[in-house]
């Protein structure tokens, strides 16, 4: 019996695995993976790991030996370099696995700076990967300057370690402002409010046009025609789901990997789960980037490969430290009519999206109350009132309680 592999060994990857052989699943079971490092935690790679406050061991999400234990085999270091759905095999180097069902959890890669903008000088780095930090962090201690391209919540983390670290950062955003692809223009401020008073430079509606130095960058010029002098580049301008192996393979791809609510692609026994997958939402297809859906879904899939047969529907969440800031974002504000601001400035604070149909999403900055409130709303569909909201006054939590016993 061939078994089941699942290729890519992120959170999505090993959260699959062991939800397989947890519900019971006896079968063999092949966790893959193109690192060499066993599956471990992205998020303190921005923040913890680029410090040197944590070890590459302390990544891990789980001991090497937990594997061996629930008789997952690993095959780390090597990618898959062909999917044959025909035959139900994949080839890893010069060896063949089969496998009786599939699941494709190949999570994301970071977008790097082209190289004709000199994107292929010494000095400029990206944060995806354990091995992108390392390679990165003998440039971070010598540095006085850092230029960040991108200011999404993987640049703005960066420049907070930077700024703490004492060294001079400038964050460019070719858009209108800071985290307009996912927060209302008032946690844009909050952020752009927060770095400006930590000596943060941020410069929004400016793009880079090349950067400059012999082999080691050394400086950038920008679109409003400035140039700037820095030793170091961290290019923070997002992700794309990792297709490739699907696509040679012949899946579909739409935003992701397409996959059906049960996480099926378009191949019968190939599954996909986590920042590769896109799944049918209000209409079109959402993919999400998070540690939290990974999880989700990734178990969703598992549950459906073993005959569960129920549909995975986000319930999404997000989160991001910068500074002494915690930053907890509930369900999807797009589309939102309405914004409540709720909190003052200094202290705990929360912007809560209204639509049509009520209550879409919460950002809460040092906040939990607010966002534990507004999750627990919006995973049971409870009324959330605007005015409500507003008034400093109420107790969040007593209204959810007096809700629930209606």
């Amino acid at each position: 019996m061939s078994g089941i592999v699942v290729i890519g060994a992120g959170q999505a990857g090993a959260s699959l695995a062991t939800r397989l052989r947890r519900s019971g699943y006896e079968g063999r079971i092949t966790l893959v993976g193109a690192e060499p490092l066993p599956p471990y935690q992205r998020p303190p790679l921005s923040k913890r790991y680029l410090l040197g406050e944590i070890s590459t061991e302390s990544l891990l999400l789980r001991p090497t030996e937990f594997y061996a234990d629930q008789a997952i085999s690993l095959r780390l270091g090597e990618p898959v370099s062909a999917l044959d759905p025909v035959t139900r095999r994949i080839r890893i180097g010069d060896r063949v696995l089969t496998y009786d069902q599939l699941a494709l959890t190949t999570g994301s890669v970071a977008r790097r700076l082209p190289a004709g903008i000199g994107g292929n000088l010494a000095g400029i780095h990206c944060l995806r990967n354990y091995s992108d930090v390392d390679r990165m962090l003998t440039d971070f201690r010598k540095a006085r300057r850092v230029l960040i391209v991108g200011g999404g919540f993987i640049g703005l983390e960066a420049a907070a370690v930077a700024a703490e670290r004492g060294l001079g950062v400038t964050v460019l955003e070719r858009a209108d402002r800071i985290l307009q692809r996912v927060v209302c223009s008032e946690t844009s401020d909050y952020f752009r409010n927060l770095h400006a008073a930590r000596g943060v430079d941020i410069r929004e509606g400016v793009g880079l046009i090349r950067l400059t130095g012999d082999r080691h960058v050394t400086g950038a010029e920008l679109s409003d025609g400035t140039r700037l002098e820095t030793d170091l580049v961290i290019a923070g301008i997002g992700i794309e789901p990792e297709t490739q192996l699907a696509r040679s393979a012949g899946l579909q791809i739409d935003n992701g990997i397409a996959t059906n609510a049960y996480g099926v692609t378009s191949i019968a026994g190939i599954w996909a789960a986590g920042d590769c997958a896109s799944v049918p939402h209000e209409g079109t297809r959402l993919r999400l980037e998070s540690v939290q859906n990974a999880v989700d879904q990734a178990e969703c899939v598992a549950d459906n490969m073993l005959g569960a047969g129920k549909p995975y529907v986000p319930k999404p969440w997000f989160w991001s430290d910068q500074y002494d800031v915690k930053l907890q974002i509930a369900g999807l504000s797009s589309g939102y009519r309405r914004l409540v601001v709720r909190g003052e400035e200094r202290g705990p604070r929360s912007h809560w999206y209204f639509g049509e149909r009520g209550l879409l999403a919460v950002d809460a900055m040092n906040d939990p109350r607010s966002f534990m409130v507004a999750r627990r709303a919006l995973q049971c569909g409870i009324d959330v009132d605007p005015q409500t909201v507003a008034d400093p006054a109420v107790d969040l939590k007593l209204m959810l309680l007096a809700d629930e016993q209606q």
